[in-house]
């Protein structure tokens, strides 16, 4: 009963969140909608701090699995496609969940665990949060070493490919690509690809490994 008490207050805390962004929470707007107390939520939180935290764990755990859901192939650099096609969905289809955890304006009792990943080597100082920045570490890793692009600082080409993403979302999320697909058709995609190519990977190879993420798709 009491793992129960918990998973709702942190389930109404993600609906809560996902409605009206961070400002709708609230250990009242909480409570009622876990259809419990405030004191429960003090109880097995100590607060909204607390509450937070256990939100962003939530939040970062369906994101690392929506980025690892589908199994390596012999094609790194497809693999690394569909990661980034996992990522674009996820952000587009929970866009208060991603501004919490990428976004500048995330609380501070969750912005503060943030690091700098060119000194550090993760994107957070929390183990339970570093998973997802593992996994795009890992499809460059991989990409480098089936010499797709040329080997260079692993966390910092990471770090690249992340700033492309992050940027391309944000900006669709701002209604300047249009809401049918043309972000993912007419930006990121072809500016991904165009990277890969200048990172060294053969343009062709790029392509039919675009190709090869459609063709899955399809």
């Amino acid at each position: 009963m009491v793992s129960t008490v918990r998973d709702n207050l942190v389930a109404a805390g993600v609906r809560l969140l996902e409605g009206g962004g961070v400002s709708a929470l609230s250990a009242r707007s909480v409570a009622t909608e876990a259809g419990t107390s405030t004191m429960a939520l003090y109880t097995h939180f100590g607060g909204m701090t607390g509450l937070l935290d256990a939100v962003a764990v939530d939040v970062f755990a369906r994101f690392t699995e929506a980025l690892t859901e589908v199994a390596p192939t012999d094609d790194p650099v497809a693999d690394f496609l569909m990661m980034g096609l996992a990522y674009h969905r996820f952000a587009l289809a929970n866009p208060q969940r991603y501004q919490l955890i990428f976004g500048a304006a995330a609380p501070a009792s969750i912005s503060r665990f943030r690091a700098d990943i060119t000194e550090t080597g993760s994107a957070t100082n929390r183990a339970e949060w570093a998973a997802s920045f593992g996994a795009l570490h890992g499809a460059v890793h991989r990409m480098m070493a089936a010499g797709r692009i040329r080997r260079d600082d692993e966390l910092a080409v990471a770090g690249r490919l992340w700033s492309i993403n992050h940027g391309a979302v944000m900006l669709e999320m701002a209604g300047f690509f249009g809401h049918e697909g043309h972000g993912l058709v007419h930006i990121l995609g072809p500016l991904i690809i165009d990277t890969l190519v200048g990172m060294g990977d053969d343009r062709d190879a790029a392509t039919l490994s675009m190709q090869t993420v459609v063709a899955r798709l399809g």
